[in-house]
C-alpha cells in the first residue's frame, strides 16, 4: 500500500471515530450527573485483568480516563507495582471517559479493538505512555491507529471494531459500573471493593501493603 493510501484510510478511519465519539457523547452518560453508590461488580467477566492473581488475593481496580493527566502519572506506578506484587494482588482497569476530554472515547475504542485481537495491555500502555502527544489535538485515532499497525493488528478488523456499536456497549458497560460505584473523577481506585482515598501515589502501595497484612 503507498504512502498517501495509507494515510488517506487513516483520515477516513479517524474521521470515523470522531463521528461515533460525538454521538456517543450525545447518547451515553459520560459524565455522573449524581454520585448514588449502588452495590456493583468491580471485576465482571468482561472486565479487563491486567493480573490476574487468584482466588482470595487482594483486588485493585482502577476506573480510569485515557486523556486524564493524572491516569497517565499513575501509569508507571501502577505498572511497578504490578511487577513486585505478581501473583500476590490482581489488578484490573474499566473505562471512565470523562465529556471533558473529547480523545477519551476514541481512545478506549482503540483500546479496546486492540483487546478483541488479544492486544489491550500492549494497547492500553501505548496510549498512555503517549499522552502528552495525543491529548487534545485533533488527529489522535490516526495515531491509535498507527499504533495498531505496530502492533501488527488486522487493520480492517480494527477500523471495523473502533466504529462498532458493540465497541461504544462495551465503554459503556465499564462507566455505568463507575457510576453505579459512585466514581465521578479519574483515576478512582478501589481495593476489595473499598474506594481508596489518595493523597499521594505512595497511598495505593500502602493499602496493598495493609491488605496483604490481614
Amino acid at each position: 500500500m503507498s504512502k498517501n493510501a495509507a494515510v488517506s484510510i487513516a483520515a477516513v478511519v479517524g474521521a470515523f471515530v470522531l463521528i461515533i465519539a460525538v454521538a456517543l457523547l450525545v447518547v451515553r452518560p459520560w459524565e455522573s450527573s449524581g454520585s448514588q453508590t449502588t452495590e456493583v461488580e468491580l471485576i465482571e467477566e468482561s472486565t479487563h485483568v491486567l493480573n490476574d492473581a487468584g482466588e482470595g488475593a487482594p483486588e485493585l481496580v482502577e476506573f480510569f480516563d485515557y486523556e486524564c493527566p493524572t491516569c497517565g502519572q499513575f501509569h508507571p506506578v501502577i505498572e511497578d507495582l504490578r511487577e513486585r506484587y505478581e501473583g500476590q494482588v490482581t489488578f484490573a482497569v474499566r473505562y471512565f471517559p470523562l465529556s471533558s476530554h473529547p480523545n477519551a472515547v476514541p481512545a478506549a475504542a482503540a483500546a479496546e479493538a486492540a483487546a478483541q485481537q488479544g492486544e489491550f495491555e500492549a494497547m492500553h500502555a501505548r496510549i498512555l505512555e503517549t499522552q502528552s502527544e495525543w491529548a487534545g489535538t485533533g488527529d489522535a485515532a490516526a495515531l491509535f491507529r498507527s499504533f495498531a499497525e505496530e502492533l501488527d493488528l488486522d487493520l480492517t478488523a480494527y477500523d471495523e471494531a473502533v466504529t462498532a456499536e458493540a465497541t461504544a456497549d462495551r465503554i459503556a458497560l465499564d462507566f455505568e459500573a463507575g457510576v453505579a460505584a459512585g466514581v465521578t473523577q479519574t483515576p478512582t481506585f478501589f481495593l476489595d471493593g473499598q474506594r481508596l482515598e489518595l493523597q499521594d501515589f505512595a497511598d495505593v502501595e500502602a493499602a496493598i501493603v495493609e491488605a496483604l497484612e490481614q
